[in-house]
């Protein structure tokens, strides 16, 4: 762990890791923090919402398309994505039964250099595995999935992170992966009722992630292996 990361506090909620389980603890703490993560959810994709205009004025721009892509890429990975690290961080908080705070998924702007830089890191690993015939790539976003919890709950260095989110999830990777599948599942589910119900979907498959992360952490042979402390 680097220097100045700090323990994680107590948690009230333990888990076995597991598909079920995670979903399972996912809806009951959407019952318990509904309105917070609510709020939470909807500020984050007004947050992400200008990057989808740029990527459409880019498409219509023509010679501008460039710069505004590039200008683009620089708002996703300099606000969108330490915003999105932040909504992680506050699920996971959520899903451990912790005291929520709007404030909550804003907590990645206290390590922003180390959230931009793993996030530039992990995207590039799974690029790579993507083009690597899409297996690969699918492979790797699995063992990734925790390093937005580490990098900003954990306060974790980039490639350390990365690091250890690949051992973490040793032996979880096809949890990982069929919450994944489930997650697909509910998008469309969410979509077909009225397109609102995207956003609940949202909310739980967000929870179900951060609390297969939270069992893994509690289960302690992973986190033993990474020298982090579960309490």
């Amino acid at each position: 762990m680097s220097e100045g990361s700090e323990p994680v506090a107590s948690s009230t909620v333990t888990l076995v890791p597991g598909v079920g389980s995670s979903y399972s603890n996912g809806w009951k703490q959407l019952k318990k923090y509904f309105l917070e993560l609510l709020l939470i959810t909807v500020i984050g994709i007004v947050i992400g919402t200008p990057l989808g205009l740029f990527r459409v004025d880019a498409e219509t721009m023509g010679a501008g398309a460039a710069l505004l892509g590039i200008f683009g890429f620089a708002y996703s990975l300099l606000l969108v994505q330490p915003v999105d690290y932040g909504v992680s961080y506050a699920n996971l908080r959520a899903s451990r039964g912790d005291k929520l705070e709007i404030k909550d998924m804003f907590e990645a702007f206290k390590n922003y250099i180390n959230v931009v830089l793993a996030n530039l890191l992990a995207g590039a690993i799974i690029i790579i595995g993507l083009v690597l015939l899409i297996v690969p790539g699918i492979i790797f976003a699995c063992k990734l999935a925790f390093v937005p919890y580490l990098v900003v709950d954990r306060k974790m260095e980039a490639i350390e992170a990365v690091k250890g989110s690949w051992r973490m999830t040793g032996g979880h990777s096809w949890k990982v992966f069929f919450i994944g599948v489930l997650a697909v599942l509910l998008s469309i589910a969410g979509l077909i009722c009225f397109g609102i119900g995207i956003i609940f979907a949202i909310m739980w498959i967000r929870l179900a992630f951060a609390s297969l992360y939270h069992a893994v952490t509690m289960s302690g042979g992973s986190t033993e292996q990474m020298n982090i402390p579960t309490s």
